[in-house]
């Protein structure tokens, strides 16, 4: 069904905080162990390689020749400056709470440099070259955050070159889980907005475009294969076919759904793609490509909550074999 309203006044401008986080765990290997570990012991630890470089932070696998690196060393927790660029407006979770300067350093001993903050009272005050050592955080627990960030240091380069270390630790450290988070503010486009004016009203509009008919929901203003505009309001659903699902078997923090549930690309009726959305009313082992399903609106009446079953005969599967 193809809308064709009188000329509409210009939607009204939409804008939301939006906050995209999550944990980021992985498993270290010996290298990557030894290093984060000696950060809590206050020994920092670089890893040599064939040709006689020092690689800090280490990898556990030459960059150049793909060779497996395992020889620890120790480097000194003073270096130099090796470029530099200045954040006027610290972030939530960044090293300082106050202006600093994010720096490259390159530690005495080392050939690599090591990304970190480096705390001065202004850009003036910060040059290449500038010679600065490691401020360690009063608590430690084996992670690049023991560096509580670099600061100026009058003193010389060390004589001395690294020294052979075991990499032996108490206790080492075996895995991280270091959080990730985006937060801004987002202003949807005039195909967006008028998306979700139209889900305020629980209608599903999407956009065809105007050379190859296709018909996006959620709209993106052109059509990304064609390049073209897309203006031609469709309204599309609001039932729909499961093209393709999975069944999600961990719980995400802070979502109050129970696993395992089905989350499902299902393509609505009249929709040239399919969207994202979770399978409700039904026991996980019996959702299935085909699956007839409409959607259940959250309590506010703003967005579908989840989709359910119809009741109607499964789809043929040529009716959605290109919408997989």
């Amino acid at each position: 069904m193809t809308l064709t309203p009188s000329p509409p006044s210009p939607p009204e401008r939409l804008s939301a905080p939006l906050v995209v986080e999550f944990p980021f765990t992985r498993s270290l290997g010996p290298v990557q162990s030894a290093f984060l570990t000696g950060l809590r012991e206050r020994t920092v630890l670089g890893v040599r390689t064939e040709d006689g470089r020092t690689l800090v932070p280490p990898v556990e696998y030459d960059p150049e020749t793909a060779a497996e690196l395992t020889e620890l060393v120790r480097v000194a927790p003073t270096g130099t400056v090796t470029t530099w660029a200045w954040n006027p407006g610290p972030r939530p979770g960044q090293p300082l709470a106050t202006p600093f300067a994010w720096a490259l350093v390159r530690l005495d001993g080392a050939d690599t440099a090591l990304l970190h903050a480096l705390d001065a009272p202004g850009p003036d005050a910060v040059r290449t070259g500038m010679r600065v050592r490691i401020r360690w955080a009063a608590e430690r627990v084996g992670a690049i955050t023991d560096i509580a960030c670099f600061e100026p240091y009058e003193g010389e380069p060390a004589d001395t070159g690294p020294a052979p270390h075991t990499g032996a630790f108490d206790a080492p450290v075996t895995g991280i889980t270091a959080p990730a988070r985006l937060d801004y503010t987002y202003s949807p486009g005039r195909a967006q907005t008028r998306y979700l004016h139209g889900l305020s009203e629980r209608r599903t509009v999407g956009e065809r475009c105007p050379s190859c008919a296709k018909v996006y929901v959620p709209p993106r203003g052109a059509c990304p294969t064609c390049g073209v505009a897309t203006t031609d309001q469709v309204e599309v659903g609001p039932r729909g076919t499961v093209t393709t699902f999975c069944i999600v078997n961990i719980k995400a923090k802070n979502l109050d759904i129970e696993v395992p549930y089905v989350y499902a690309h299902i393509a609505l009726d009249g929709a040239g793609l399919a969207l994202h959305g979770r399978i409700g009313g039904i026991p996980y082992d019996r959702v299935r490509m085909g699956l007839r399903v409409e959607p259940v609106w959250s309590e506010d009446g703003r967005y579908p909550d989840h989709y359910r079953p119809t009741g109607e005969p499964d789809a043929d599967y040529d009716t959605y074999k290109e919408l997989l």
